[in-house]
Parts: C-alpha cells; sequence; structure tokens
C-alpha cells in the first residue's frame, strides 16, 4: 500500500508540473531585426588620410603659435553630437591629437571593420596648431625654438571619429573602446543611446540632489576663502574641468 501511494503521488505530481514546463520549453523571445532604411551609404565609406603639417604658400613662414591652453580646457559646446545618430568615440578630458594618433585610429578602424556597410569620417581638424622645441643641450634664451611638429586641440565632449552604417553597437564597440585607450587624453566608445542615458543621468543628478554645499555654492559664496585659492579655470567650471 505504502508503494501504491508513493507512485500515486508520483503521477500527481508530474500531472501538475508538466504543463507549467512544456509551456515555457522551447519558447523563443527575438528582437525584430533593425532596418537601416534611413541610411545612405557614402561613395568613399574610409576615412581619409590626415595630412601631418598643415600646406602654407612657398611665400609664406609658417607662424610660430602660443601654447593656447584654453582650446583644451573647459567642455565642447558644437561638435558634442554623433551626426549619424549611431557610433564613435568621445574625449571625456582635453589633450592633444598628434599625427600619429591620427594615423592610428584611421589604420585602427581600416583593418577591422567591413566596409561594404560600414563607413566611417572625421569630427577634428588636421594638425593645424605649431609646437615649438629647442634643440638638446641648448641653454635657456636665445628666442622661441623653431617648429618640431603640429597639434590638433581637443576638448572633453568632443566626438573624435564617427562610425555608421548597417551595423549593430556591439560590432563596433571593442574596436572603438580598444582605439580609445590609446589616445593620449581621456576617452571612451559612444552610441546615441548612450549619449542620451549620460545626459539624462547628469541632468537627474542636477535636479535631485539633496546637499546645497555644492562646489559651485562654495566658489560663489566664497566659504573658506575659495576664490583666492583655486586655480582660475575653477571659477568657471567649479571643479568640473581641469
Amino acid at each position: 500500500m505504502l508503494g501504491h501511494s508513493k507512485n500515486v503521488t508520483c503521477k500527481l505530481v508530474k500531472s501538475i508540473a508538466s504543463p507549467l514546463v512544456s509551456t515555457v520549453r522551447g519558447l523563443k523571445n527575438f528582437k525584430p531585426p533593425v532596418k537601416y532604411d534611413h541610411i545612405q551609404m557614402p561613395e568613399r565609406p574610409k576615412l581619409h588620410y590626415i595630412d601631418r603639417h598643415p600646406v602654407y604658400n612657398t611665400n609664406l613662414k609658417p607662424p610660430k603659435m602660443h601654447k593656447m591652453l584654453n582650446l583644451m580646457r573647459g567642455p565642447e559646446l558644437i561638435h558634442n553630437k554623433l551626426i549619424h545618430k549611431q557610433y564613435g568615440i568621445q574625449a571625456t578630458g582635453g589633450g592633444r591629437m598628434k599625427f600619429v594618433h591620427f594615423e592610428m585610429i584611421r589604420m585602427g578602424i581600416l583593418r577591422k571593420l567591413d566596409w561594404s556597410r560600414i563607413f566611417a569620417i572625421w569630427r577634428v581638424d588636421s594638425p593645424w596648431q605649431a609646437v615649438t622645441k629647442k634643440g638638446q643641450g641648448q641653454r635657456m634664451g636665445g628666442g622661441k625654438g623653431s617648429i618640431d611638429h603640429y597639434v590638433t586641440p581637443v576638448k572633453a565632449g568632443r566626438i573624435i571619429v564617427e562610425v555608421a552604417g548597417h551595423c549593430e553597437y556591439i560590432e563596433v564597440k571593442d574596436i572603438l573602446s580598444k582605439i580609445a585607450e590609446k589616445l593620449p587624453f581621456k576617452a571612451q566608445a559612444v552610441s546615441q543611446e548612450t549619449l542620451e542615458w549620460d545626459n539624462a543621468n547628469e541632468k537627474w543628478k542636477e535636479e535631485n540632489n539633496k546637499n546645497p554645499y555644492t562646489m559651485e555654492y562654495l566658489i560663489k559664496n566664497n566659504m573658506d576663502d575659495l576664490q583666492r585659492k583655486i586655480k582660475r579655470i575653477d571659477h568657471f567650471y567649479f571643479g568640473k574641468y581641469k
């Protein structure tokens, strides 16, 4: 009788559990494929070659320039959005790009992407700012040194390069992230969704901040004589950009 009761209970459990299992077994929930009908492929999808230095007329002497650190400090207010609303590399800190960095980006993307369905564009100018340097072993004085190389200054938030086409973010994320790590300033791979999420998250933090003693409040009210101790740039950006 005990064995018969055990068989009955096992059959009862199987009859109750079988509908639950059968409804889930083999169920697939795939998202519909993304359509790229609105994207038009350009005639030249690859990144074009960047000149090492600007080209001047033969009757002009290349001018020597100051450091102009203000071109690297602060946020980028114009070129901080994606034109094609897809993917790219964004600078999160200020710095300077040399010719070797342009070539590193161009060759790194050129060897990895499928150019039959993907294209890329530059979002920064070619090197134009002259950087001078004196020869090794020279003493101080004697005027400004000769031009050594040219750079492109970049601010935080600037889009360096943009990638678009018939592809998803997971296909290009690793490639763009590895390139961003090799740049001379902090940078990251971004998409249109991540940019929108970051902007919304930052806005939410500002609106829901319950601590009234922010860096902006402390500097504007000169708490603990901060206006005399901080840098000049902190009077404008309140410690956010260096």
